[in-house]
């Protein structure tokens, strides 16, 4: 069996985890944040961060991220210590995104409104990080939390994800225009209130976000926050995923049901297949509309179909 160890940012292993999502394991050994297991390769992700790859594609699945690592701005640990005091019981903006690493679906981004006098309902209802809940608990909580607090959704279809891709327009910058119309779009809509403050979930450093936005005429910036994992900051966040990841299971049950066979999540081997059935019942042509073309599951889509 070969090994291959890696050292990954919090942020690049945070990016693996959603990537992995459809092959993550309950039990992990101590130390590690999540575990994943491929078909050809297993993967594990330590506190301390290095990420051990076993298997046959031990190597092949460690460059991916390699490169990544070489070439993503490095995040800060965490900004939380930047944060206003008492900052989980204060009225606040939460933003997150779902389905950026899975290879069928869209990019959804969520922003919503916890105010203080919320925050025991919510805590009553269970929410909590989206990534430790079950798709049926994402559902069951999603449900109740729409009638209880504002928020905002965006959905990145495919056909105009891969439009903007196709036009060099990177997955980051696409995400940094999302979170600022949700969060902007949000903010309209509870006038004349105002939140004490607004914490997006963290995926690139702050400049850098910013940078994305130059032209819009519209950059909300004041009292805005950033951290990794910040759904343990603020429920804001937590129920922010647990919204997107809702929209997300909705459109991938709907994509499903449009493509005659149920697609998977993430971006493994099962995904490969499923690109595979698609390409030989609907053609090439018509992953446009279910899939992120960039991905490297199109070329081994289309091999698996003897293309």
């Amino acid at each position: 069996m070969s090994n291959t160890v890696i050292k990954a940012t919090e942020f690049v292993m945070k990016e693996m985890e959603r990537y992995y999502y459809a092959f993550l394991l309950d039990k992990i050994p101590n130390g590690a944040l999540f575990t994943a297991k491929l078909p050809d390769c297993t993967i594990t992700a330590y506190k301390s961060g290095k990420v051990l790859f076993q298997g046959k594609a031990a190597e092949q699945e460690a460059a991916r991220w390699q490169e990544k690592e070489s070439a993503e701005p490095s995040l800060a640990k965490s900004h939380s210590t930047n944060l206003p005091a008492n900052f989980s019981s204060l009225s606040i903006i939460g933003s997150d995104e779902v389905g950026t690493g899975d290879y069928f679906g869209p990019i959804t981004v969520v922003a919503t409104y916890v105010s203080k006098e919320k925050i025991p309902v919510l805590q009553q209802l269970g929410v909590k990080d989206s990534k430790t809940l079950t798709d049926e608990k994402i559902s069951l909580i999603a449900k109740q939390l729409i009638k209880e607090i504002p928020y905002s959704l965006f959905t990145l279809h495919n056909e105009k994800y891969n439009q903007l891709q196709a036009s060099g327009m990177s997955q980051g910058k696409m995400k940094a225009l999302l979170h600022n119309q949700a969060i902007i779009q949000l903010l309209d809509k509870i006038a004349p209130a105002r939140p004490d403050a607004i914490l997006i979930d963290q995926f690139v450093e702050s400049s850098t976000y910013y940078n994305y936005l130059k032209g819009k005429k519209t950059i909300v910036k004041e009292s805005v926050y950033f951290s990794t994992k910040a759904e343990g900051l603020h429920l804001a966040v937590a129920a922010a995923s647990i919204i997107a990841r809702y929209a997300f299971l909705k459109a991938m049950d709907s994509l499903s049901h449009q493509a005659g066979i149920e697609l998977p999540k993430g971006a493994g081997t099962q995904v490969d297949i499923a690109a595979a059935k698609l390409i030989k019942t609907k053609g090439l042509s018509a992953l446009n509309k279910y899939a992120k073309l960039h991905f490297a599951n199109t070329e081994k889509a289309k091999k698996l179909a003897n293309m």
